[in-house]
């Protein structure tokens, strides 16, 4: 009997667990979408169009328009610049449980970006990602508002998400 009622308490607790950190206004499983086109081979960032491109072979499957760092004009030099890193990287994670909503990680700080910035005296940053808004990138309303990462809106990363797997080249041009 006391099995019993700890195997029932457990298993509340661990459903009570689950729901902790979702948006209370929809299912916790609605911002995972899914996909079945053709697969994303590389992502391409135009920094001066504020757009981000979804491509498959030579074909543009999607594009978004962007928000960057808040200081969007050149290369990311050190933790704090408020830059979007430019050149070439990959898509290294996926982060189900970004506090904006859902988050790709990006492959910054490339070794050529940490000696850079060791040249400096000062640290790379890291943590780079393409994600949504969720409620601080709401709230600030006004664009180039991140810290040097690449947002969308939330329903715009939900399909992002679905489409592009860890190890998919990124293109960051200027």
């Amino acid at each position: 009997m006391i099995r019993a009622f700890r195997a029932l308490i457990a298993v509340f607790a661990v459903s009570l667990l689950a729901n902790c950190g979702g948006d209370s206004s929809q299912p916790a499983s609605s911002k995972f979408k899914t996909y079945h086109g053709p697969p994303v081979t590389q992502v391409v960032v135009k920094k001066s169009e504020r757009k981000l491109y979804l491509i498959s072979g030579r074909s543009v499957l999607k594009g978004y328009e962007i928000d960057l760092g808040n200081q969007p004009l050149g290369h990311k030099q050190y933790e704090g610049d408020g830059k979007t890193p430019e050149g070439v990287y990959f898509i290294d994670r996926k982060n189900p449980r970004s506090r904006y909503h859902l988050s790709l990680g990006i492959s910054y700080p490339s070794t050529e970006d940490v000696a850079r910035a060791a040249m400096m005296g000062l640290r790379p940053g890291g943590d780079i990602m393409i994600h949504g808004l969720g409620p601080e990138g709401r709230a600030i309303n006004r664009p180039d508002w991140t810290a040097g990462c690449i947002a969308v809106t939330d329903e715009e990363i939900e399909e992002i998400f679905a489409m592009i797997n860890p190890g998919v080249p990124i293109f960051i041009y200027p």
